[in-house]
């Protein structure tokens, strides 16, 4: 019976624990058409007070920024996301290594280009990992749609 409690106390407790990730960095998505068919998709991070957030390339150890984007017949992606923000670079005692973050806000810019003259929208998801002085979260994912075109 013991072993059950301690189980159900540490299940909970995960699941808590996992939920506090998303609590932590809001999400907003946008999108600005810049030319002809060509638009900026705007993903911007906006993370707690006390909490930062790494980087697509976040360095050896915490799992760096990462977008997923659906495959869509319709969109031609340019690239990898632009980093917009204060980045901050510093060796952490912690992963024994130069860590890349973000403090407060981070706008991550996508180029894509829509082959046609149709409504659609970029689709996809977003895995993140945020950490204080004191602990890491475990990494959280989100979807995220932007629609375009038309």
């Amino acid at each position: 019976m013991k072993k059950l409690a301690l189980f159900s106390l540490a299940l909970l407790t995960g699941t808590l624990v996992m939920a506090q990730s998303g609590k932590q960095v809001k999400w907003t998505y946008s999108a600005k058409k810049i030319a002809d068919k060509t638009y900026e998709v705007h993903m911007t991070a906006s993370i707690g007070a006390g909490w930062h957030m790494y980087a697509q390339a976040g360095g050896e150890g915490p799992i760096s920024t990462k977008f997923t984007f659906t495959k869509n017949p319709l969109v031609a992606f340019n690239n990898v996301p632009k980093e917009a923000g204060k980045m901050v670079k510093k060796y952490e005692d912690a992963f024994k290594a130069e860590v890349r973050y973000y403090e407060n806000t981070v706008d991550f810019v996508q180029m894509v280009k829509v082959k046609s003259n149709a409504k659609t929208s970029v689709t996809g998801k977003v895995e993140f990992m945020v950490c204080n002085d004191h602990e890491c979260l475990p990494p959280d994912e989100t979807n995220f749609q932007v629609n375009i075109g038309g």
